[in-house]
């Protein structure tokens, strides 16, 4: 078993592969601060839109 180890880090596929996981990690790393970032803007949007409705509309307040 530990020689199956020594042989993949030695060939050039254990590289390759460490590089594609970093690569993986900081795409995912990207898109998961994106759709953080969307949906703070998009929540303070609905805060701001509701607090218009209910400034303008009182007698409908839900």
């Amino acid at each position: 078993m530990l020689s199956h180890i020594f042989q993949f880090l030695r060939s050039e596929d254990g590289p390759t592969s460490v590089e594609y996981a970093i690569l993986l990690g900081l795409i995912l790393m990207a898109i998961i601060g994106s759709i953080a970032v969307i949906g703070t803007i998009t929540q303070e949007s609905f805060n701001y839109s509701k607090s218009e409705i209910e400034r303008t509309f009182p007698d409908f307040g839900v």
